[in-house]
C-alpha cells in the first residue's frame, strides 16, 4: 500500500492532476486525492472536470497494483483534469469510522479483548461492527450508545502515525480484526490510529481529526450472526 494523499493531505478536496490510462467508464490519474476504500470502508466519489466536461467518479478500484476512477458514464477520457471530492461523503464516512473505533476501542475493553470479525462503513451513514463474542448479553452491547456519545462529546484528538510492521503485530491491541489487517505501506510501516488516549489501533481509513466533530450516533440493532458472533449496527443521529 503507499502512502496515500488522503492521509497526508486530508484536507485537499479539490486538485489538478492528468490521466496517465483510460478506458471507456475510468481512468488512472497521475496523483489522487481520493480514498480507494478498504477495510468494510466505501471509496471516496468525486466530481471531474475534463475537456468536454463533467462526469462523476463513482468509486476506486484497485486492480494490478493501480487505482482506476470509475465513471458514471462510458467516456474515454484524456489530458488535464479537475478533480472535486465529495465533500460530504468524506465526512460521513469519516464520523463513522472515528464512531466505529470508539465503539471497537469500548467492546475490546468491556468484552475481554473480543476482536473484530468484519465492518462495513458507507456513505449513507449507516455502518455495522461484527464481533467476535460467543456469550455477550445483547443488553450490555446496547448500553455502550451512551457512553460512545459521551465520549464523541469530549472533544478527543484523533493522531496517527506510521509504525514498523513487526512493532505493530508484536503489540498487544494494535491489530484488532481476526479476518484482515491494513495491509503494510512500501516502506514496510502499518498506520496506526490514536483516539486520546482511549484507543490506538492499526486503520487504513478515514477519520475526524477531533471526535466532537462528529454528530451524535445510535445503536440502531444488535444481532446474533452463527455461534459466536455479534453484530452492532450504528447510524448518525
Amino acid at each position: 500500500m503507499p502512502h496515500y494523499l488522503c492521509h497526508e493531505q486530508p484536507d485537499l478536496l479539490e486538485f489538478d492532476t492528468v490521466i496517465v490510462d483510460a478506458r471507456p467508464g475510468a481512468v488512472v490519474l497521475a496523483q489522487s486525492a481520493l480514498h480507494p476504500g478498504g477495510g468494510g470502508q466505501v471509496s471516496d466519489a468525486a466530481t471531474l472536470v475534463h475537456q468536454h466536461g463533467t462526469v462523476r467518479v463513482t468509486s476506486v478500484s484497485l486492480e494490478r497494483g493501480r487505482y482506476w476512477h470509475i465513471l458514471d458514464a462510458p467516456l474515454e477520457l484524456a489530458g488535464n483534469v479537475h478533480v472535486s471530492i465529495d465533500a460530504q461523503r468524506r465526512s460521513t464516512l469519516a464520523q463513522l469510522h472515528t464512531a466505529t473505533h470508539i465503539l471497537n476501542a469500548l467492546v475490546y475493553q468491556e468484552f475481554a479483548g473480543a476482536l473484530v470479525t468484519g465492518a462495513q462503513i458507507n456513505a449513507d451513514g449507516v455502518a455495522r461492527m461484527d464481533f467476535d463474542l460467543p456469550e455477550a448479553d445483547n443488553d450490555l452491547l446496547r448500553a455502550l450508545e451512551h457512553p460512545i456519545n459521551e465520549i464523541i462529546r469530549q472533544g478527543l484528538d484523533v493522531r496517527t502515525r506510521y509504525v514498523p510492521t513487526r512493532e505493530a503485530q508484536a503489540t498487544p491491541g494494535l491489530i484488532r480484526s481476526l479476518s484482515v489487517a491494513p495491509p503494510p505501506t512500501d516502506d514496510g510501516m502499518i498506520r496506526i490510529v490514536e483516539v486520546g488516549e482511549l484507543d490506538r489501533q492499526a486503520c487504513g481509513g478515514t477519520h475526524l481529526s477531533n471526535t466532537a466533530q462528529s454528530r451524535p450516533v445510535r445503536l440502531t440493532k444488535i444481532e446474533n450472526k452463527g455461534r459466536r458472533n455479534r453484530r452492532v449496527r450504528i447510524e448518525l443521529a
